[in-house]
């Protein structure tokens, strides 16, 4: 048995009960809304209750759990100062400062509308992190960290949700690093390409942290992924890769994907 953790994203699911959230207020505005880290605690629930459901659809002797994982944040760090993630739907400008002056909710323009802001900080620890190493140690396929994990802060023993995104590709590289993984995958839409969308465009095979660091990429895309694979490296545990969701059998023997390792250069398809 190969030791393996899976980490999801919870965009358009935590962005759908923020709209539904939303929506309730209108309706009821007595009503307290639920905060974003209960909202995120849901679709850890939702999106594992799916995958873990497809998983032993596949293999029904697979022995797979879901975790909940609260992710700890810094209070200090300064994304709390500048919060720039948007979140949930759109308002109107009058409606965003209606909103800011009855609750504590910031909103910047995002267009022609109006969207939710919130702060998203580095992840400083996974609180459930002995959990999910013994269900590892017990051979248990462990879905956890979804969405970057609901971020909480720690005082004096005590967590309190926070309201902010956490990165999932950062805290994904946190697990990885803690459970001593030996490969680190990344599954999105395709490999890493020198000048995406351009005429000359190129697919990376392998690529170093110092080779990807003379390349600029999209920071709400691609970006956060290529610094996390090369945090990983950096941190001297294994490789890591990114590539496409449906290759991911080819990406394992190096045969799709971009390889990150601490060798030298960079090598295209």
């Amino acid at each position: 048995f190969r030791k393996q953790s899976l980490v999801h994203g919870n965009g358009p699911q935590v962005g759908l009960l923020m709209e539904q959230n939303a929506a309730y207020s209108e309706y009821s505005p007595e009503t307290t809304p639920y905060p974003m880290d209960v909202l995120g605690s849901q679709t850890c629930g939702m999106v594992g209750y799916m995958l873990q459901q497809e998983l032993r659809n596949i293999d029904p002797e697979l022995d797979v759990a879901t975790l909940v994982t609260q992710t700890e944040v810094c209070k200090k760090d300064p994304a709390f100062a500048n919060p720039t993630k948007f979140v949930g739907p759109v308002y109107t400008e009058q409606r965003a400062k209606e909103l800011m002056a009855q609750s504590t909710m910031q909103f910047k323009a995002d267009g022609e509308y109006y969207r939710r802001v919130v702060p998203s900080p580095m992840p400083k620890s996974i609180v459930e992190i002995q959990q999910i190493e013994t269900l590892l140690d017990t051979e248990n396929l462990v879905i956890a960290c979804g969405g970057g994990g609901v971020p909480v802060s720690i005082e004096q023993g005590k967590s309190t949700g926070v309201e902010c995104v956490i990165d999932k590709d950062l805290t994904a590289e946190l697990l990885a690093e803690k459970i001593h993984a030996d490969l680190f995958i990344i599954l999105t839409d395709g490999s890493i390409f020198r000048n995406y969308g351009k005429e000359d465009q190129a697919e990376m095979k392998q690529a170093t942290p110092a080779g990807l660091a003379e390349f600029s990429f999209p920071a709400g895309s691609m970006g956060p992924k290529i610094d996390a694979v090369c945090k990983f490296v950096e941190a001297g545990l294994g490789n890591a890769a990114i590539g496409s969701l449906f290759d991911l059998d080819k990406i394992i023997t190096n045969e799709a994907g971009t390889l990150i390792t601490k060798g030298e250069g960079i090598v295209y398809y």
